[in-house]
């Protein structure tokens, strides 16, 4: 088995400041991958001569837009890595959500994937290769009470995937989705045994690794006993 070698390529990793965001940021640069993390913030006290931070508010598209811009004019167009992983949680009722915090959800987990990904899409077609791994959760094929506007931007997570997956393995581009269980972030205080977002930065290695002709298109991963 011929595993693809990452070295020299270029990714954009969404949401790069922490968490999941910043364990793949690190896992990639550690595979010579040069990384546009684009996250309002930095990460903190983080150097590294491949990662670039690059500001960007995932739900204003012309934000989406420059930062595409700053990437391609520092790093080039042959963006071959998008990792779509930007998102935000809200526990509590429906009814008492408030509709701006509702429309912010989607407008960070669904409208940001899709700004991020028709930028990208166009080049990758012309190389006639790349990998887009778009971060669901759990949550995108289980219901959760109280939870129901995060569910529904993850269930959108999925079906999207599944739709650019069709759309885009006949030009060479891997689409695949990647939804965790409960994953120490800090988004959750429950005290259940959680997944480590650097475990997580390891499948995504492996998912980008895999041989040109073996494509991962919905990966679930879990705790073996959660309860513990």
């Amino acid at each position: 088995m011929i595993f693809m070698n990452l070295e020299n390529q270029i990714a954009i990793v969404t949401g790069a400041s922490r968490g999941i965001g910043f364990e793949i940021s690190k896992a990639l640069l550690s595979e010579g991958v040069y990384v546009a993390g684009w996250s309002r913030n930095p990460p903190d006290n983080f150097r590294h001569q491949q990662f670039y931070h690059i500001p960007t508010d995932l739900t204003i598209e012309d934000s989406v837009n420059n930062a595409y811009r700053k990437t391609t004019d520092t790093l080039g167009k042959e963006i071959s890595i998008l990792i779509n992983n930007a998102g935000v949680g809200y526990r509590g009722p429906t009814d008492t959500m408030e509709t701006e915090k509702w429309r912010y959800l989607f407008d960070l987990n669904v409208h940001g994937l899709f700004y991020t990904s028709k930028l990208v899409i166009p080049n990758m077609k012309k190389m006639e290769s790349g990998h887009i791994i778009n971060i669901s959760s759990g949550a995108g094929t289980n219901g959760i009470a109280e939870m129901a506007c995060y569910c529904g931007t993850k269930h959108a997570v999925a079906g999207i995937s599944e739709s650019l997956h069709l759309e885009l393995r006949n030009f060479g581009i891997k689409v695949s989705c990647l939804s965790p269980g409960s994953v120490d972030t800090g988004f959750s205080t429950s005290n259940k045994n959680k997944l480590l977002p650097e475990d997580l930065a390891d499948s995504v290695i492996h998912m980008l690794k895999c041989p040109k002709n073996f494509h991962y298109t919905d990966v679930q991963v879990r705790p073996l006993q959660p309860n513990l």
